[in-house]
């Protein structure tokens, strides 16, 4: 998928894949600024006419606006404009609009600032400056709709110039940071905050006149301007620049200290954790120049490496000062985490306490350890804890002392800590991580497969650990060898054993404390696959075999419990606004092994829970999809208020989870859920077929295949041999196409399923029209019609209606084909079926073109685009416009034509249809040659050439021949 980035801050633009693309003149530009500076939000119809034409709209305004869309949708290259019921919406994820992104960063160092992390807030910001490249919409008019949202950035800039400003005073730069102050005052002379932060930063670098000065210039400039005196802030700092500093406590000189330091070896290597290293030194530093204690929790999922960086940390403060340095086991991870009380008592003792001073009460002794390290800059290494109840007596009050908890869950309880979360190495940490252990020339002989070695240990630092120390004791080994053992999940763990260091034993300690529930949730959901997965799954594993559920919040409590331990990872909200969750892969395996047929049929419930949601969704389209519905299966699982409150969008909810839905095909066998697959491989088609992915609907529909026929199910067989077909078809592959409706038909009418052999014969007619069999595809159609009105099929019948009128307007029976077509158009409109009927407007323009009338030809295919748009159907839209376009090629309207054709050659090229891509093709060349553009034109002829020879098309091959013989003559 191609990487898009839009640009507002300075002038209009957008990259893809890191190229400039052209948008166009200053039209389109208006439209897609007022899009995006609302992006995700529906903009009306008229308020962008107003914006791209402030002045006098002309009467095809909205038209023309349709024009714009379609180009900008062709250049941007995907799907990211659509049409509303009353306008158009940008879809754009936060992180491909500068405008979000520098917001998020702002946001981000603001959070940082109130958490006393100035460094943290330094690096957002420097990452957003790049993005700020200048006034927004430098290069625009702007429209006064637009002055909020700008004056709002303009807001947000000047906020991060001060955050920059309160950071570096934060970090001790004063005196750098003074000329940025001064150039902030300028901006914005009446900011007190600006004031007194340049005061507080000449005083603190030893300019304290320069300071008073600063005092005095505000005071005068404040009685001058505004007749008022500064602030009660700007006051105190005045009364503090002549106060006298107090002289700080000293230590008595020669005083004895009995220091201790436990820590265990360093690990000299933190590969991919400096940034977290030099964040807990800035914050420690900072924290004990104020006399401060520090309490840092490090967690993450387990062999992420916290007790190694805990470790590291503690021997560098030792550089820093000669005071005690203490490790204490905790035993979370067993099934006897200590008691606070015990570890208090080897702490104080570690101290210097003796047995007959020490108290004998948990909280007398807490009282004890606070005491001691009141006046210390000991540095403790809680390593392993359980909760924050066993941590929170072992925390000082106060002094300079650093306590470094490391633990596998989550405990936001100690609101005073900073809290350090580890997650799995980027790719190229790992890799170093890798060739730091194994050598670097063994992995740069064999970069592919040292890639494949970090992919498979999921870039967790224990496993890689394994892998590298298992491969450094086998100098021969090549590291292709090992990645293939490593390549199959099965053995993956076995693999991942040195001496007694082993991932598996590391994964056990955290699975051996999960309760019952989340016990049995981790193991049902190491079958879901390599997929990101929404909460309600956990709640269809959880729930009964009968039709009760299990709650929500049972279902919400057990995500908690396994996101806290690290053995699910919260990934983010879907387009739904719902939270997805994913399980890392050496977990997965692991929660997989563990899991028995129990455990595995639980995901059958998650296959019918999908099948329902689907099959919900599929009714909420906004296109009806022509196909056959499997026989509906009543949901074991969902409530229909819940299903309706999930499927609002069903086109967002398809978007977020056929990934998920499409991964549960396959494995579903052992599951015992091969019914519920293939019935949810033909509810997803209808999406698939909306959004012309067709590689995705075939390799789902040939996994429903082969459960439909392990299930002996030969109707569903039927329905998905039909969806195949229809896969063909738009592949242009025919023949496959032709043998598998007959099929389906076949089976269809063994079964004697009226409305399924319909569809099969139907699909079959409309093959034999494309390849110019008229009469079979009229006889196709006929029989399709007829077998349609037997059920009562209305919108099976407007389809073969409009498919009969085609036929008969190719044979130039245009009276004929007009009755169809109308009838057709009416008998939609009177179902409320907008797709078919736009169906047959297209249709009606195309026999008002053949008929030379070109007027009424031109307002039914502005019509048909207009519905197309509204229910965002990109492919029919692309076909309709394709026949607008050589409307205006046959009228000379070259450059309208030639915007048209461009247009619905990309969707073509985009849904792969080589027949349709080879007509643009060859109207394009035409267009061109009447342009005199002779070495444009002959491109295109070549490629309309190459096609037609794919398709074994012979006389559209000899036609395009004839034309180009010409001029390679000549």
């Amino acid at each position: 998928m191609a990487e898009i980035r839009f640009h507002l801050l300075g002038p209009l633009g957008a990259e893809i894949d890191g190229r400039q693309v052209p948008l166009g003149g200053r039209k389109p530009r208006l439209l897609l600024a007022a899009l995006l500076l609302e992006s995700g939000t529906l903009v009306s119809t008229d308020s962008l006419i107003d914006v791209v034409w402030p002045e006098d709209p002309p009467r095809s305004a909205a038209a023309n606006l349709r024009t714009y869309v379609h180009s900008l949708r062709r250049v941007l290259t995907e799907d990211r404009i659509h049409r509303g019921p009353a306008g158009y919406r940008i879809a754009v994820a936060r992180d491909e609009l500068d405008t979000t992104v520098f917001a998020d960063h702002v946001a981000t160092a603001r959070r940082a600032m109130a958490e006393d992390r100035p460094a943290d807030a330094l690096t957002q910001l420097a990452a957003a400056e790049p993005h700020w490249r200048g006034a927004p919409l430098a290069d625009m008019p702007h429209h006064h709709s637009w002055g909020p949202v700008l004056a709002r950035l303009d807001e947000l800039r000047l906020e991060a110039d001060e955050l920059r400003v309160r950071a570096r005073l934060a970090c001790g730069e004063h005196r750098d940071v003074v000329p940025d102050l001064r150039e902030l005052l300028v901006r914005d002379p009446f900011r007190e905050e600006l004031w007194a932060h340049l005061i507080v930063a000449l005083d603190r670098c030893g300019r304290r006149a320069e300071a008073v000065e600063a005092y005095d210039e505000v005071e005068r400039l404040f009685r001058e301007e505004m007749g008022a005196a500064p602030g009660p802030r700007l006051r105190d700092l005045r009364a503090r620049l002549t106060a006298p500093v107090p002289p700080a406590p000293r230590r008595p000189p020669g005083s004895p200290r009995r220091t201790v330091c436990q820590l265990p070896l360093d690990v000299p290597d933190l590969t991919g954790r400096e940034e977290h290293v030099a964040d807990v030194i800035a914050l420690v530093r900072r924290r004990q120049a104020a006399g401060d204690p520090t309490v840092v929790v490090i967690s993450g999922p387990p062999g992420v490496g916290k007790s190694s960086l805990a470790v590291h940390i503690a021997h560098r403060l030792r550089r820093d000062t000669d005071d005690d340095h203490l490790h204490v086991g905790l035993a979370g991870t067993t099934a006897a985490p200590r008691r606070a009380s015990d570890v208090l008592g080897e702490v104080l003792r570690s101290l210097g306490a003796s047995d007959k001073t020490l108290p004998s009460d948990e909280s007398e002794r807490a009282a004890a350890l606070r005491s001691a390290l009141s006046h210390r800059s000991s540095c403790v290494v809680l390593d392993d804890a359980a909760s924050a109840a066993q941590v929170r007596p072992l925390l000082p009050g106060t002094g300079p002392s650093v306590v470094l908890v490391t633990s596998r869950i989550r405990m936001p309880e100690l609101t005073a800590a900073r809290h350090v979360e580890l997650d799995v190495l980027d790719h190229d940490s790992a890799l170093r991580l890798l060739s730091g252990i194994v050598g670097t020339a063994r992995v740069q002989a064999e970069p592919e497969h040292a890639a494949r070695i970090v992919d498979s240990c999921g870039k967790l630092p224990l496993a890689l650990w394994v892998a590298g120390a298992r491969l450094a004791g086998r100098r021969r080994l090549s590291l292709s060898y090992f990645a293939d053992r490593l390549a199959d999940e099965r053995r993956r763990l076995d693999e991942l054993r040195v001496g007694d260091l082993a991932v598996r034993a590391s994964l056990e300690l955290s699975y051996a404390r999960l309760p019952g529930e989340a016990a049995t949730a981790f193991r049902a959901l190491g079958a879901l696959g390599p997929v990101s997965f929404p909460g309600w799954t956990v709640g269809a594993i959880l729930a009964g075999d009968n039709t009760d559920t299990t709650g929500a919040d049972t279902a919400e409590a057990v995500l908690d419990v396994l996101v806290d331990a690290h053995l699910v990872e919260l990934v983010g909200e879907d387009a739904t606004g719902a939270p997805r969750y994913r399980m890392h892969d050496l977990l997965r395996c692991y929660a997989a092994e563990r899991a028995d047929d129990t455990d595995r049929r639980r995901i059958r419930r998650v296959v019918e829970g999908y099948y329902a949601a689907a099959s919900a969704s599929v009714e909420r389209m906004p296109v009806r999809y022509f196909g056959v519905a499997p026989t509906p299966v009543p949901p074991t699982y969902w409530r229909p208020h819940d299903l309706d409150r999930l499927v609002r969008d069903p086109v967002a909810w398809f978007d977020a989870e056929h990934p998920t839905a499409a991964a549960l095909l396959e494995p579903a066998a052992g599951f015992a859920a091969d019914g519920a697959a293939w019935r949810l491989a033909t509810v997803l088609t209808p999406y698939y077929d909306l959004r012309n992915r067709w590689e995705d609907w075939w390799r789902a529909d040939e996994h429903a295949l082969t459960a439909a026929r392990r299930t002996g199910d030969r109707h569903g067989e039927a329905i998905v041999l039909r969806d195949l077909g229809q896969v063909r078809v738009y592949q242009d592959r025919y023949e496959e196409a032709l043998r598998l409706f007959d099929r389906s038909a076949e089976l269809f009418a063994r079964l004697g399923h009226a409305q399924g052999e319909a569809v099969a014969v139907a699909s079959r007619g409309t093959v034999h029209r494309i390849r110019g069999d008229r009469a079979r595809a009229l006889e196709c159609s006929r029989r399709a019609l007829e077998l349609f009105s037997q059920v009562g099929d209305l919108h099976g019948e407007a389809v073969a209606r409009i498919a009969i009128g085609t036929v008969r307007m190719d044979e130039g029976a245009f009276d004929n084909a007009e009755t169809w077509f109308t009838d057709a158009y009416a008998l939609a409109c009177a179902i409320g079926d907008r797709h078919r009927a736009a169906h047959a407007v297209h249709r009606q323009a195309l026999l008002h073109q053949r008929r030379g009338q070109l007027g009424l030809a031109r307002q039914r295919l502005d019509e048909a685009i207009a519905v197309f748009d509204d229910l965002d159907d990109d492919h029919c839209a692309g076909y309709a416009q394709q026949s607008l376009g050589e409307l205006c090629l046959r009228s000379g309207e070259l450059a309208h034509a030639q915007l048209l054709l461009a247009n619905s050659l990309a969707v073509h090229r985009d849904t792969g249809d080589r027949r349709s891509e080879a007509v643009v093709s060859q109207r394009l060349g035409e267009l061109h040659e009447s342009l005199g553009q002779e070495q444009t034109s002959r491109d295109y002829f070549h490629r309309a050439l190459a096609l037609w020879r794919e398709l074994s098309a012979e006389p559209q091959r000899s036609a395009v021949e004839r034309r180009l013989r010409p001029v390679d003559e000549a």
